[in-house]
């Protein structure tokens, strides 16, 4: 199978850098400046066991790689708020012997939160979730790093929205082949909500640093409480923090290069470079929606789904606020919502 990785940042080029290592067929998917950096020089994936260079073939839009092939997995890995735009350009190219990517071809949705696949299955019929445990970096154009050994990362995958299939087992079976575990899990929702309720923390940490201090890390757990009250008025099952540390073990454990502290997750490298969009809306958001449609109120996560997105809007610098700063925030939207 060819590896279409759509979006090649921190998640999508480690991915594509170990397939391509492991002899797969692996195209990237690119724009702006890390497109320029990867056609001009090649992706460079920095991991636990060295810095490779990969030469890969590398597109911006799906015109500049015309048909599809009947064989071809797409993996998207671009942020939340991207999915959308990326799902309708994708799902309309034309596969070799007739039909269109949308009709034919899995489609792999790696990305945080819950709302990936439900926007996919309008636009594609065959749609895998994967719950992505990789601590990577997007370093700079051209450049991502990978701390996690021996494994690099850990990618349950799944159908959605449950079962599994021999497309699900074959992607695994490449994925394994690659340093990267990738259990085939029949209910990959339940693991991708565990995930959420995890993700709670990254506006926290988005905004004011890794988290770190007391307070943060209470605050992290007031969000979370939120989350789990909304998940079980929904209804909803969710992987528990044991049940995922369990299953990480001593598989993935955070070995940085230079014994340097680990530095910020997918939200604050959105904050830090300056894009404009952070992915508060699908992790905060989706709890706050769900409180809404269950009656259960959310202040905590309201609160920091607002300040993460003006943090984002306005350009302000990652980790910027003391933690006081939003605490005080958050305590002014639960007296509003009490």
């Amino acid at each position: 199978m060819r590896y279409i990785i759509i979006g090649a940042g921190a998640i999508g080029g480690t991915v594509g850098g170990r397939l391509a290592e492991s002899g797969h067929d692996v195209v990237l998917v690119a724009r702006g400046a890390h497109y320029e950096a990867v056609r001009e020089h090649g992706l460079r994936v920095r991991t636990a066991d060295g810095a490779r260079t990969h030469r890969l073939p590398v597109v911006r839009t799906p015109d500049e790689l015309g048909e599809l092939a009947t064989d071809d997995v797409l993996l998207l890995a671009v942020k939340t708020q991207d999915c959308a735009a990326a799902v309708d350009a994708w799902s309309a190219r034309p596969v070799a012997g007739g039909g269109t990517a949308g009709e034919h071809l899995p489609l792999v949705c790696a990305q945080n939160g819950v709302e990936s696949e439900r926007i996919a299955l309008r636009r594609f019929r065959r749609v895998y979730g994967m719950c992505v445990w990789l601590p990577a970096t997007h370093v700079e154009p051209g450049s991502v790093s990978a701390a996690g050994a021996p494994y690099t990362g850990i990618l349950h995958i799944g159908r959605y929205p449950k079962g599994t299939d021999d497309t699900a087992r074959l992607i695994s079976a490449d994925l394994e082949k690659s340093k990267l575990l990738s259990p085939v899990a029949a209910d990959v929702m339940r693991w991708k909500y565990g995930k959420l309720l995890a993700n709670l923390a990254n506006s926290i940490e988005a905004v004011t640093g890794v988290l770190s201090g007391n307070e943060a890390i209470a605050l992290y757990r007031q969000a979370r409480a939120e989350g789990e009250a909304v998940l079980a008025a929904a209804g909803i099952d969710a992987a528990g923090e044991q049940e995922q540390k369990e299953t990480r073990g001593d598989h993935v454990r955070f070995e940085p290069f230079d014994g340097s502290e680990r530095g910020g997750g997918s939200s604050w490298q959105s904050l830090s470079r300056g894009t404009g969009t952070i992915e508060a809306d699908y992790l905060n958001g989706e709890i706050a929606l769900l409180g809404r449609l269950h009656g259960v109120p959310t202040p905590v996560n309201d609160a920091l789904q607002g300040v993460a997105n003006a943090f984002a809007r306005e350009r302000r610098d990652a980790g910027s606020m003391p933690v006081g700063e939003l605490l005080g925030l958050v305590e002014k939207a639960s007296e509003v919502a009490h």
